[in-house]
């Protein structure tokens, strides 16, 4: 049976559970969805947190700038962050690998086509790649987008069935609903230009993507015909909650 190939995407609000550290428990409930669904789904994961998973660990001295203080961070996170999800997926007998890219790879023809072919490889002999930025190199990912264009990228590359974007809200909410106490997910859109309407301008606490950088990636996904999945990364089985519409997320239709 040919497997449905799904693009994860999970965001620092995800992996910390909205606290300060990498939550092991969270990474053992991803990796427990994946046992669950592998069978008939493939998995390729985007994740963010080596920022997040450094600071648990150091406290920095430094003279120079933020964004260089960050890519130090990463640089220590990223080794901690990849054995977190190594330990937590080989207790339920799933194997992972890491890939680092940067934007620019994007760019290259050959580069892609490396990506790509190296990708299969890993997920057709059963290993889930975990793809980060580079951010030791490269600050695209710091300044602008927690990894969302990137996975949006990726998805497209990859020939993904579904893009699934774990943020921590139930999908985009409408923007009247924010205004009142009860925010009212959309629930389904093929419109991208309605959902620009829809969207404010914050921010992620750990992240630095907000809904815009979601959209974006969704834009990416749906030139390639892929259909884009904003859901609630806190709550337990998020992903088979979706998949069995358990749960309330924002679902764009692929064009």
């Amino acid at each position: 049976m040919l497997k449905k190939r799904i693009l994860l995407k999970l965001g620092s609000n995800t992996l910390t559970k909205d606290t300060d550290h990498i939550s092991r428990g969270k990474i053992e409930d991803i990796g427990r969805q994946i046992a669950a669904l592998k069978d008939e789904y493939e998995f390729i994961i985007v994740s963010s947190g080596a920022i997040a998973a450094a600071r648990q660990f150091v406290k920095l001295e430094h003279n120079g700038e933020e964004i260089t203080v960050k890519q130090a961070l990463a640089s220590i996170g990223q080794p901690h962050l990849m054995r977190i999800f190594q330990e937590n997926f080989r207790e339920l007998g799933l194997f992972t690998s890491q890939c680092l890219l940067s934007y620019s790879d994007f760019e290259k023809e050959q580069t892609r086509v490396n990506i790509k072919n190296t990708i299969n490889v890993l997920v057709a002999n059963n290993f889930i790649p975990i793809i980060n930025e580079n951010d030791t190199v490269a600050t695209d990912e710091i300044k602008f987008g927690d990894n969302d264009k990137l996975a949006g990228l990726t998805a497209s590359l990859l020939s993904a069935d579904i893009l699934i974007i774990a943020t921590n809200t139930d999908g985009i909410y409408t923007k009247a609903s924010l205004l009142s106490t009860t925010p009212k997910t959309i629930e389904e859109v093929s419109n991208l230009s309605e959902l620009q309407h829809e969207i404010g301008a914050s921010k992620s606490t750990h992240g630095t993507g907000g809904m815009q950088s979601k959209i974006d990636a969704a834009t990416i996904a749906q030139k390639a015909g892929i259909e884009t999945w904003i859901t609630n990364g806190l709550n337990d089985n998020f992903i088979t909650d979706a998949m069995n519409n358990k749960s309330t997320f924002t679902k764009i239709k692929a064009s």
